[in-house]
């Protein structure tokens, strides 16, 4: 049996930890593109950055319709086959 080492590190440990991972965590370029597809540039974050001013597009369009809707009103009947007082051309 071989001396207790006093540092308290174990070399066969060590040795099975490096070599136990698949190979695919070994590759360079895996690990060296994971930072693509963390925090900020998740899919969904990088999604949501594809159409900037979109939201705010939208919703300033429908509060004009809306505006349009109630306040725009056409009340006095232009244009709807009310042609009395107006001079026509009959052909």
């Amino acid at each position: 049996m071989a001396p207790p080492n006093p540092t308290g590190f174990d070399i066969k440990t060590f040795a099975n930890a490096a070599t136990s991972q698949e190979w695919r965590s070994r590759d360079p370029w895996r690990r060296a593109e994971a930072w693509r597809y963390t925090g900020p540039f998740t899919r969904w974050n990088r999604f949501k950055g594809s159409f900037p001013g979109f939201g705010i597009g939208l919703g300033a369009f429908l509060v004009y319709c809306a505006y349009e809707a109630v306040f725009l009103k056409d009340s006095h009947g232009h244009g709807h086959g009310n042609n009395k007082g107006h001079d026509t051309i009959g052909l």
